[in-house]
């Protein structure tokens, strides 16, 4: 056990200095931190993105932020891991929020269900009349209800919904949020 913690002190080491070196503009340093630390940070960023070419997106800016902003990374307040990670995590979550693209692939129509020209409306004109589903519909405010509907019918995540309605990507996560509150109390 002690020569496990004894490699990962070293590591945290190595790691520190070569962000420190880094911040010199010593190019070697910059290819040791990536060459440790990039297939692990591409799997974070794919948990967070769930898009590969998203998540390498995001490893390549979080590398061009290090290479930038290493003299900005204090060993004083965390490790060098813990830096470079929260780089990462903070250049996803900008992704996500800046995200406006909806072309997972080119002929994209999950299930045959929507289609890119339908809007939220259409859809739910479609339900059932007798549908409960479709009078808790009814109930919600117009555009927390078009949310709800571009969310589940067409699979859009919270950044490509935000996107899409224009709002920031807070607004979106809180319109879904309160309008399943109230269609699962309408439901019950």
């Amino acid at each position: 056990m002690t020569a496990a913690l004894g490699a990962s002190a070293s590591e945290a080491t190595d790691l520190n200095d070569a962000l420190r070196r880094c911040a010199g503009g010593d190019r070697s340093a910059l290819r040791a931190i990536y060459d440790a630390e990039a297939a692990r940070m591409l799997g974070v960023a794919m948990r967070l993105l769930r898009r590969r070419a998203l998540a390498e997106e995001a490893v390549h800016d979080t590398f061009m932020q290090v290479w930038q902003r290493a003299a900005s990374f204090d060993p004083s307040r965390g490790t060098g891991r813990a830096w470079l990670y929260t780089v990462l995590r903070n250049r996803a979550l900008n992704i996500l929020r800046g995200e406006t693209r909806t072309d997972l692939v080119d002929d994209f129509e999950p299930m045959g269900l929507t289609s890119e020209d339908e809007d939220a409306e259409a859809i739910m004109l479609r339900l059932s009349e007798t549908s409960a589903l479709k009078r808790c519909l009814q109930r919600l405010e117009p555009r927390r209800r078009q949310a709800v509907i571009l969310s589940y019918m067409q699979g859009l995540s919270h950044g490509e919904l935000a996107g899409r309605m224009g709002v920031p990507l807070g607004t979106a996560k809180a319109w879904i949020r309160r309008a399943l509150a109230t269609l699962r109390e309408c439901m019950a």
